[in-house]
């Protein structure tokens, strides 16, 4: 103390001062007529001090640190399997900042916990009520001030997050009994004095093993001098100590409230609280304190609440604890009872407990009246620790069965290795001044003697060691305790016949054909799959399409492994298809929602809700959305939907919905208007222009028949002038589309820049545009096989080689998508087989001359026009072309005249011969 005193306050002669204040403050919160209980949260002591007291005083009352709002769900508690969090939610905010959302407030409850017995004991007790006095979960976040606490109740010694240890999410944790020095100079001095590693093994040591067997009194004394001790060396942090200050001053306003409210004597009463606020020093402090606190309303914010999973290594990771804690806490609790044979307060039908033997019923022992307190707390710090002899057997037990279990996972542990853990314990403890071994010690000993240079297997020797301890025992809540929507989720997959309640992946095998009725699972199962983490519901077999039946689907279920986000959907709504409503919703209707965005909110809505209601809505609003657009970025992703829409619509109904027939309408205006633009953006990708270009082309029939103009298309081609080569190819393509440019001109502009050495390096940024070309234009893949081919048959080894890996390069990067469509139509070009590889001439090089046509007899121009002019006359009047008719025409047709042989083709084949 004297050191300690030196170091943190100035000097030695500030340690009186700071004796005669924790003296005071143990003296205060003793004298209260309503007794107060110190804790700490998930301390097997004070879960046997608080039973053995609960007995002897049998309480009316019993006020609780803990927020009072979580109230109604405890009496749930019995329908789960501990450990479990009582847990406040709110998906959306309202008077709290909306960056916080969603919130999330838990507090876990573990069976080796004092706040359990008191639940339990009030809960199961006749005539006594507990009473929830702490700040409501809206006020934890009203005293919030994040940029200050940006993680409150986190500590340093946080374990590394696994699957256990994410249970509880980000959520804010409420803990009752916080009980560790906020000054972290203090708590180094602390662990390096008690020669620990942590926190938690100074605990284990030092309060947690003295305690086990101390009365009543001398257990209360010892924790408030604890807690008075952290209080006054805690560090001035101007926040931390006002919201510290709040809490006291409202957990002793609501229990006076309660007290003039219901006229209880205060000396029936119990509360329950952790160290640090049981020798508070606010005016508030006790029944006769001040009354001039005034508690701030709640916000505006809805909160829900409900009970998730939790585990021993989600409670560590939150609260800052050692890894493996909670679990040797477990261990020590079940010893505590054994040795003092406290008999523990359960609730009836609790899960996971054994149930108690029959016994005669007898009456309630008569409580026993206080008695004043006397010092016990001088005597038990001059008394020197009782001799803890050393068990042998328990620790030869731990030495094999750590070994055996290092062998089951993957390391060469041997007897010999079970012989130096044991020795090692032993040399460890008597290092640190320790009659016997802790599990503290235990674990180092076997770190030291099994665990080599690497770990072979998931988890190293510590790991092993904490399930060896206690395991990582994992809670569950009960079907009656889940909220409605994840009880309709269990019961629609009761025909899957499967124990999805229970943690690890369940195999479902859906034959829909043979058992029709199991469709409506499957519809739930892709729900699932869609608003569930992953790995919640994974599809192995089986995939779900815009207008297909599913016939047979696979699944692997772990709906008991992430019960949590289960019931966290429950928070959003009563049944999982309004959940996806809403989410879709949220998603079409945020602030930086694109028509890419929305077009995929149409299409689930269709695809798992099979709503036409809300995917009309959703394509309305797509709409909109797309006519603020003034950027091509979603341009691909919008082609891609909106043809998967387009072809679901057209198979399935009769009629086109009108959302679409706008959209079309609208989407050929907007894109055709950004065209120019895009094309000489150099922020405007090739493949976003392409995509442009295949929605115009591929709604062009579908535009035109609701009333679009195809000059404007044409406008649009002929007002672009691309500086970028890949461009250009893709402007090049549109133009031989709309019939600007004929193949000819293309092949023999292609033949340019071959023999242009200038552009020979760019080359293979035109193969490129032509490439994405195929998206609009997919008619040109043979040309795009022929422009390769051209550019390997003509160029020197010199000039093709360097620019080589920048073609692949190029086409792997931007034209990965069309390869495959470019790929097929080089195999139908190229010959299959290798020997007819050098007599294959290429289609592009085949080509017959032109052979002069062959006079033939008969009139000229086409004989019915000519036999009745009238039909022609009318029509090139409707069309507004004057002109003569000619009196002469060509011999013959001309195509005939020029490739002859397809009309003697013919001719063999219509006469035999």
């Amino acid at each position: 103390m004297r050191e300690a005193a030196t170091a943190f306050a100035g000097g030695p002669d500030a340690l009186e001062d700071i004796l005669l204040g924790l003296v005071a403050d143990v003296d205060r919160a003793v004298s209260e007529p309503l007794e107060v209980f110190p804790v700490c949260h998930h301390s097997p002591a004070s879960a046997v001090a608080m039973a053995r007291r609960l007995r002897e005083k049998q309480p009316k009352v019993v006020y609780l640190e803990l927020c009072e709002d979580m109230a109604p769900l405890l009496t749930e508690l019995r329908n789960c399997r501990l450990p479990v969090a009582v847990q406040s939610f709110a998906t959306e905010t309202d008077g709290l900042p909306a960056e916080w959302a969603p919130l999330s407030v838990v507090a876990p409850i573990t069976e080796a916990s004092a706040e359990y017995q008191a639940i339990a004991y009030a809960l199961d007790t006749p005539g006594v009520e507990l009473v929830l006095v702490d700040r409501s979960s809206d006020h934890v976040f009203q005293w919030d001030a994040r940029a200050h606490d940006p993680a409150p109740g986190a500590a340093p010694d946080a374990p590394p997050a696994d699957e256990e240890a994410a249970l509880h999410g980000d959520a804010v944790g409420v803990e009752l009994g916080d009980l560790r020095p906020r000054f972290a100079e203090l708590e180094e001095h602390l662990l390096r004095h008690g020669k620990v590693r942590h926190w938690s093994e100074w605990w284990h040591q030092y309060v947690e093993l003295p305690l086990g067997d101390g009365d009543h009194d001398t257990y209360r004394q010892v924790m408030l001098l604890i807690g008075s001790l952290f209080r006054r060396l805690a560090p001035g942090d101007p926040h931390r100590v006002r919201v510290d200050e709040d809490r006291e001053r409202y957990m002793w306003t609501r229990m006076r409230e309660h007290l003039a409210a219901t006229g209880t004597d205060p000396e029936d009463c119990l509360y329950v609280c952790g160290a640090f606020h049981a020798v508070s020093r606010v005016e508030e402090f006790g029944v006769g304190g001040s009354d001039t606190f005034e508690i701030t309303p709640r916000s505006a914010t809805v909160w829900l609440h409900g009970l998730i999973p939790s585990s021993h290594a989600a409670i560590e990771a939150q609260f800052g604890l050692a890894g493996g804690s909670v679990s040797i806490a477990a261990t020590q609790w079940a010893k505590n009872l054994k040795r003092t044979r406290v008999k523990p307060y359960v609730l009836a039908g609790q899960a996971g407990t054994r149930k108690p033997k029959a016994r005669k019923t007898a009456a309630a022992p008569a409580p026993v009246p206080a008695a004043p307190a006397s010092d016990r707390l001088t005597g038990f710090l001059r008394r020197p620790p009782a001799p803890d002899r050393l068990d042998e057997a328990e620790l030869l037990g731990w030495s094999v069965e750590i070994v055996r279990a290092a062998r089951r996972n993957g390391y060469l542990a041997s007897t010999a290795d079970a012989i130096a853990v044991f020795e090692t314990s032993i040399l460890l403890a008597g290092m640190r001044d320790r009659a016997k071994p802790t599990p503290y010690d235990f674990q180092d000993a076997a770190v030291t003697c099994i665990e080599k240079d690497t770990v072979p297997g998931r988890r190293d020797v510590r790991r092993i060691v904490e399930s060896m301890m206690g395991g990582d025992r994992v809670g569950q809540v009960g079907y009656d305790a889940l909220p409605p929507l994840a009880r309709d989720v269990h019961d629609r997959l009761a025909p899957l016949g499967l124990e999805l309640q229970r943690r690890g992946v369940r195999r479902a095998l859906l034959d829909i054909t043979s058992r029709p009725e199991l469709e409506a699972c499957s519809d739930v199962l892709w729900m699932l799959r869609y608003l569930m983490p992953q790995g919640a519901a994974r599809a192995i077999m089986g995939e779900r399409k815009l207008g297909e039946r599913p016939i047979q689907e696979s699944w692997d279920l772990a709906l008991g492994t992430h019960q949590r986000a289960l019931i966290e959907l429950g928070y959003e709504g009563v049944s999982i298809e309004q959940v996806l409503e809403q989410r879709l919703r949220r998603e079409a209707y945020a602030p930086r929602a694109t028509a890419a965005t929305v077009l995929a909110a149409v299409e689930d809505a269709t695809l798992y809700l099979r709503s036409r209601r809300l995917a009309d809505e959703l394509g309305n609003h797509a709409l909109e959305v797309l006519s603020a657009e003034r950027s091509v970025d979603g341009a691909p992703e919008v082609l891609r939907r909106v043809r998967r829409l387009l072809a679901y619509y057209r198979t399935s109904e009769p009629v086109l919905p009108p959302w679409i027939e706008a959209f079309t309408k609208a989407g050929y205006a907007h894109y055709c208007t950004l065209l120019p633009t895009a094309f000489t953006d150099d922020e405007a990708a090739v493949r976003h222009v392409a995509a442009m270009l295949g929605f115009l082309f591929g709604m062009e029939s579908l535009a035109l028949s609701l009333g679009c103009d195809r000059t404007q298309l044409e406008l649009a081609v002929v007002q672009s002038h691309p500086r970028d080569p890949a461009k250009t190819a893709l402007l090049w393509a549109a133009q031989v589309h709309l019939g600007g440019l004929t193949r000819a001109q293309l092949r023999q502009t292609c033949d340019g820049l071959l023999g242009n050495p200038l552009v020979v390096p760019a080359y293979p940024q035109y193969l490129s545009g032509f490439v994405h070309a195929l998206e609009p234009v997919p008619g040109l893949a043979d040309f795009v096989v022929e422009a390769v081919s051209q550019a390997f048959g003509r160029l020197p080894d010199p000039v093709l080689l360097p620019w080589l890996p920048v073609l692949i390069t190029t086409l792997r990067k931007e034209g990965s998508a069309l390869a495959p469509l470019l790929i097929r139509e080089a195999g139908r070009i190229f010959p299959g087989r290798l020997a007819a590889l050098d007599a294959w001439v290429p289609p592009w090089l085949d080509r017959a001359e032109p052979v002069a046509p062959r006079p033939a007899g008969g009139t000229g121009g086409c004989a019915l026009l000519a036999a009745h002019p009238a039909a022609c006359d009318a029509v090139a009047e409707l069309l507004g072309c004057e002109g003569m008719w000619e009196t002469a025409g060509p011999p013959g047709a001309v195509l005939t005249g020029l490739y002859p042989d397809t009309a003697a083709a013919l001719e063999a084949l219509l006469t035999g011969v």
